[in-house]
């Protein structure tokens, strides 16, 4: 299945449309008034504001209140063609795209795409079966003579993968196992098959209650039969040439917003990405 841009502008128009959908989506099975109590009220749009009034007591619902379009001025639909560019693009979408497409500032722009990958969470379930699980640095320049690690100066991020299922991202304080072990405790259900390299940090994932199996890449193996680390890798990739060709540095306070990003888009490569995210736009956010 694919969503289109011919989908998109028949399905949203213009605000109007946008907001009707808005309002269907939070309260359309609304079964009676908050105010006046008339069950299975009747509410019609305020045409001065983006409101809709209930037809027996005047109460006034907000189908954007308390949503990322929450006090925003930008037209509804400019918002929702910002999600539909985040949903078809395989590389993330900048902010200094977003303002050359809609004409708006670049504040502006920037505020509406880090509102936009505030609805892309990767969620609370557990990954079992097969996982591939690895860790990456990402971002910082080595200075030559004054760092020792070529790792300096880099953010950590730690990835499990699900084999033909789910991706968990996260940015780590470091590497190490007392890092590491707990996020794989909390991300996998015990009993499931963990694949690594031989980095020192999984050694105690037996003792954990996993079943697992290393490739040693230092000795150039990358395939043992069914023991691999090819899935996060290539995760791995299309995460840092992204990062690279479209946003060129992400600083560390809002790295995490990114791999939340990359792996929302992963996690619903197989179905299309947009009608995902405007059910997402319609819900409360605190």
């Amino acid at each position: 299945m694919k969503y289109t841009l011919k989908d998109f502008n028949e399905k949203f128009a213009d605000d109007d449309a946008c907001l009707a959908f808005l309002f269907d989506q939070r309260y359309g099975n609304m079964a009676a008034c908050p105010k006046c109590g008339v069950v299975e009220p009747r509410y019609y749009r305020v045409r001065s504001k983006k409101v809709f009034e209930c037809k027996d007591c005047g109460n006034q619902i907000s189908p954007t209140a308390h949503t990322i379009f929450h006090k925003s001025d930008t037209p509804l639909k400019s918002w929702f063609y910002v999600m539909f560019m985040f949903s078809v693009s395989k590389n993330g979408v900048s902010a200094k795209e977003i303002e050359r497409t809609l004409g708006v500032t670049y504040k502006t722009a920037w505020r509406m795409a880090k509102l936009v990958r505030s609805l892309m969470l990767q969620g609370n379930d557990m990954l079992s079966g097969v996982v591939e699980a690895d860790e990456t640095y990402i971002g910082g320049t080595r200075k030559k003579y004054m760092q020792r690690s070529q790792w300096a100066n880099k953010e950590t991020v730690f990835g499990i993968v699900e084999r033909g299922g789910r991706a968990k991202i996260r940015h780590v304080k470091s590497s190490g196992a007392r890092v590491l072990l707990p996020e794989i405790n909390r991300d996998v259900q015990p009993g499931a098959t963990i694949n690594t390299d031989e980095y020192g940090s999984y050694r105690s994932l037996k003792h954990m209650g996993y079943s697992h199996t290393t490739v040693n890449h230092s000795k150039l193996e990358y395939v043992r039969g069914a023991a691999y680390t090819n899935t996060i890798e290539g995760f791995w990739s299309q995460l840092k040439r992204s990062v690279d060709g479209t946003y060129h540095a992400v600083s560390p306070k809002y790295l995490q917003d990114y791999l939340n990003e990359f792996a929302f888009r992963y996690n619903y490569r197989t179905q299309p990405i947009f009608p995902v995210l405007v059910l997402q736009a319609g819900r409360r956010v605190s």
